[in-house]
């Protein structure tokens, strides 16, 4: 790989695979021009998300969280490209759906529930040390 050519995890959440999103969500990626390298659906139990979430055990989003996560399938994917991180990261919009830009995939497709913890629908890594961690959590066979 190129010094800035990279791979990020994304994560399709509960709410994004109950609305039938998969296919939008890997579209824009795709159309952004970076590869899904691997990608698998599951249902993520609560050890494995307290592997992923770890960083935000205490915090009074944490329970509610693991909670979302955990309520329906998700899916896994790694996609590959330039600057993959920050680009996904951009493409998905900020965390709040309500001020996400438009163009975005929070702003486009994402709204507030009125959850206990906010439904954005995707997850993307947000640096090379957290994409490392978080697809050997993953995709240990990959790791």
């Amino acid at each position: 790989m190129t010094a800035n050519r990279q791979r990020t995890l994304v994560l399709i959440k509960p709410d994004g695979v109950k609305r039938r999103l998969i296919g939008e969500v890997i579209a824009r990626i795709e159309r952004k021009g970076y590869s899904v390298v691997a990608l698998k659906m599951l249902d993520a139990d609560r050890a494995l998300l307290a592997r992923h979430y770890g960083e935000h055990e205490g915090k009074h989003f944490y329970e509610p969280l693991l909670e979302f996560m955990s309520s329906g399938p998700i899916v896994a994917l790694i996609a590959e490209g330039e600057r993959v991180i920050e680009g996904f990261r951009t493409m998905a919009g900020v965390t709040d759906p309500t001020v996400a830009d438009p163009g975005s995939i929070r702003g486009d497709l994402a709204r507030d529930q009125g959850t206990k913890v906010v439904q954005n629908l995707v997850h993307g890594s947000d640096s090379e040390e957290s994409a490392i961690r978080e697809i050997a959590i993953f995709f240990p066979e990959l790791a």
